[in-house]
C-alpha cells in the first residue's frame, strides 16, 4: 500500500515521504480500516515537528482523522492508533475511537466531523456552559477548529463573533453564520468586540490560537465571561495575570479533548450521538474548502500548518484525482471501491 511516512521531525513538506509500506496488521481490540479520507489537522504537523503531546516512535504515518471502511463493510469515522495513521491507503484504530459516519455527510465531511466537532462541543457546553442568548466569540473563525465552533455557537443559540484574517476569510465566515465578523488584519478587536456588545464584551471566547489572541480576549471578555484555551496555532503560549481574571471576575478554562476519551469515552459516544443528529437536522456541516489526492498531503499537512487555508482539506487516498469541493457521498465512495 502506499503511505506518507516521517523518519525524521521537521516541517511536513520537508519530512514526509509518500512510500510503499506494508498494510498494518491491528492488534487486540484494533480493527484494520480501509481510509475513504483523511482530514488534515494542526496536529499532523507537530506530529510532524515533534511537538505533539503525542510522540510515535520513527517511522510514522500522520493523519488523526479519517473516514473509512471496516473489513465487514461499515463506514466509520476514527482517530487512527499511530504510528499507523490515516494518510495512507490503510490504517489501524481501536475499536474504541470508531463511530459510525453520519449517513447525511460525504466522505470527506464526514472525516471532518469528530475531532473539531467534539473539541468544540466539550469546550462550549461541557467547559463553558454555554446558554441560548449569550454571545460567543471564536479565534480563527474560518478555520477548521473555529468554523465548528461557530455552527455549534449558533446551533445553541448563541450570537456568534467571528475574528479572522483576510477578507476571504471574511467572507468564509459570514457565510457560516457569524453575526459579525472582525478582522484582525485592520480591525482593533477589543474595540470591534465591545462595540457589537453594547460594552459588555463576549460571554464566551473560543481560542484555539493563543498569543496576541488571548491577550485580546482577556480585554473583552465580559463580567463573568469565560474564555476556553483550546490551543496554540499562534505558537505562542501565553501566561495569563490572574490578577486580572479577579478583578474582572472571569474564569479561564482549558480544554483537552483527548483526556475525555481516556476518562469518560461513554461522553464521547454521547456528543457523537449528538453530533449525528445536529448534522442531519442541517444544524452542522464541515467546512470542507479542499480534497487533494494522497500524492498531495504534504502540501496540505504544510499549509496547514502554515495558517494559509479556510476550512478543512481532506485528502482522498483512494481516488485517483480529487474531485471538485460540494461532490456527494456517493462519488467519494465510488471513489474508495475503486
Amino acid at each position: 500500500m502506499q503511505a506518507w511516512r516521517v523518519h525524521q521531525n521537521g516541517e511536513p513538506g520537508e519530512v514526509m515521504r509518500l512510500e510503499e509500506a506494508e498494510r498494518p496488521v491491528p492488534g487486540p481490540g484494533q480493527l484494520l480500516l480501509k481510509v475513504r479520507a483523511a482530514n488534515v489537522n494542526f496536529p499532523d504537523a507537530l506530529l510532524c515537528r515533534g511537538q505533539y503531546q503525542v510522540r510515535p516512535p520513527l517511522p510514522f504515518t500522520p493523519g488523526v482523522e479519517i473516514c473509512a471502511d471496516t473489513e465487514d463493510g461499515r463506514r466509520v469515522i476514527a482517530t487512527p492508533a499511530l504510528p499507523h495513521g490515516g494518510l495512507a491507503e490503510y490504517a489501524i484504530a481501536d475499536e474504541a475511537a470508531v463511530f459510525p459516519a453520519p449517513e447525511t455527510l460525504d466522505d470527506a465531511e464526514a472525516a471532518a466531523l469528530h475531532i473539531g466537532y467534539q473539541t468544540g462541543w466539550f469546550a462550549l457546553h461541557r467547559r463553558a456552559a454555554l446558554r441560548e442568548g449569550e454571545t460567543l466569540l471564536v479565534h480563527a473563525a474560518s478555520g477548521g477548529v473555529g468554523s465548528a465552533a461557530v455552527q455549534l455557537g449558533k446551533a445553541a443559540g448563541a450570537r456568534v463573533i467571528g475574528v479572522v484574517g483576510g477578507a476571504d476569510k471574511a467572507a468564509a465566515a459570514r457565510a457560516l453564520g457569524c453575526d459579525t465578523v472582525i478582522d484582525r488584519r485592520t480591525d482593533d478587536i477589543v474595540a470591534a468586540v465591545k462595540e457589537a456588545t453594547g460594552g459588555r464584551g463576549a460571554d464566551v471566547v473560543y481560542d484555539p490560537v493563543g498569543g496576541p489572541a488571548y491577550a485580546a480576549s482577556a480585554k473583552c471578555v465580559a463580567f463573568e465571561g469565560r474564555i476556553v484555551v483550546v490551543g496554540f496555532a499562534s505558537g505562542d503560549i501565553p501566561a495569563p495575570a490572574l490578577n486580572h481574571a479577579l478583578v474582572k471576575n472571569y474564569a479561564i478554562l482549558g480544554l483537552h479533548w483527548g483526556l475525555y476519551q481516556q476518562k469518560d469515552p461513554a461522553a464521547v459516544r454521547e456528543c457523537h450521538a449528538t453530533l449525528t443528529e445536529y448534522a442531519a437536522k442541517g444544524l452542522i456541516k464541515p467546512l470542507v474548502s479542499e480534497r487533494v489526492a494522497l500524492a498531495d498531503a504534504a502540501s496540505a499537512v504544510q499549509r496547514v500548518a502554515d495558517g494559509t487555508t479556510t476550512g478543512r482539506l481532506v485528502v482522498l487516498p483512494a481516488a485517483d484525482s480529487a474531485p471538485a469541493a460540494g461532490d456527494a457521498a456517493g462519488r467519494d465512495r465510488e471513489g474508495a471501491a475503486r
